[in-house]
């Protein structure tokens, strides 16, 4: 079993080339180890558009795994400065800064424009931070993904916006 403990070791990792875990294999794992604690544990705490949030996170992980994303980092934050970046990826050599946007309608505001200049800008100060451990000729972008989640059994519906700019 090969444990990622650094992004160093994510960057090494990504040079291995080493077969990782079908994506189906790890849906499923998750899947029952939330059925396992919807059965275990008391109820999901927090309001409903923060749980809406974190299921729409957790989909868009498979829906980027499946894409060959290999993700290496899931809400990341620094110590130095606020805000949280979603998702953190390799797309064959390019990393990549996700911001995940969840809905349940289609009727107000898009997801992808809720990224105002605000949440761009904490996301920049985040991804900089991060970058400080990564090798200096490291490739980067920041990615937006739009999540549709209309009921709890139906299929989420996905879009990917590759390179998004991090000016407003």
């Amino acid at each position: 079993m090969l444990w990622l403990t650094s992004s160093r070791d994510a960057f090494r990792y990504r040079r291995l080339r080493v077969p990782m875990f079908p994506a189906i294999f790890t849906r499923e794992l998750v899947r029952g180890l939330d059925w396992l604690a919807a059965h275990v544990i008391s109820s999901p705490s927090g309001p409903l558009r923060q749980r809406t949030g974190r299921r729409g996170e957790e989909h868009a992980y498979f829906y980027l795994r499946s894409l060959g994303y290999v993700i290496i980092a899931r809400n990341y934050r620094s110590p130095r400065c606020r805000g949280e970046i979603d998702l953190i990826g390799w797309e064959q050599d390019m990393l990549c800064f996700i911001e995940v946007k969840t809905r349940t309608s289609r009727d107000v505001k898009t997801p992808e424009a809720a990224v105002d200049y605000h949440k761009r800008r904490e996301v920049a100060l985040v991804a900089r931070e991060y970058l400080r451990s990564m090798p200096q000729s490291c490739q980067w972008r920041f990615d937006i993904v739009s999540v549709y989640c209309d009921g709890h059994n139906s299929r989420p519906q996905f879009e990917l916006f590759r390179n998004a700019s991090l000016a407003a």
